[in-house]
């Protein structure tokens, strides 16, 4: 999808939500906390699987499955409509998110605030383009892939590029303090 395909979604996508607004608010701050709580669920799905790899007991795989369970009921709730690999994309965007936030904040304790703020960006970034997915702002085929000559190298994200453009909308359409 080129840049006047994205700006021309985006658009669409604004314009449906003005008129959303006008009638019934659009509340997306219950479906934001819904995924933040689902980040948690993965981060405990983990911590389950090592903490059986670690002791050898095997009941820390049965409880891993009952939230596991738990949370694929949480995620149907936001990922309505899907196809192909949006279901795994999502929820590894939301993995990735969360574990970016946890070693920025590990970074930034070690007072390695850069490295912690570059960590937040890419946190920030991937969660938007989780929304930004299940939105349909943007198609699993738009996404930027990472190359040789950005590899190593802190990414800027400017304000018209992808990143930039989700960003941009979903900072207006999710406001966590509306009530």
């Amino acid at each position: 999808m080129d840049d006047k395909n994205i700006d021309k979604k985006i658009m669409e996508f604004v314009e449906a939500t003005k008129k959303l607004e006008k009638g019934e608010k659009l509340d997306l701050s219950s479906d934001e906390d819904l995924s933040i709580a689902i980040m948690n669920l993965i981060s405990i799905e983990e911590h389950l699987f090592f903490s059986a790899g670690k002791t050898g007991k095997t009941s820390y795989f049965e409880v891993l499955n009952q939230v596991r369970e738990m949370r694929k009921e949480l995620l149907k709730k936001i990922i309505k409509d899907y196809e192909g690999e949006v279901w795994c994309i999502s929820k590894h965007l939301l993995a990735a998110s969360m574990r970016l936030m946890e070693v920025g904040t590990k970074a930034l304790t070690k007072g390695e605030k850069k490295n912690a703020y570059d960590l937040f960006a890419k946190a920030y970034n991937l969660y938007n383009l989780f929304w930004g997915l299940n939105l349909g702002l943007v198609k699993p085929t738009s996404a930027p892939i990472d190359s040789e000559a950005t590899a190593g190298k802190p990414i800027e994200y400017k304000k018209d590029d992808l990143f930039g453009k989700i960003n941009n909308v979903i900072k207006k359409v999710l406001d966590c303090c509306r009530e």
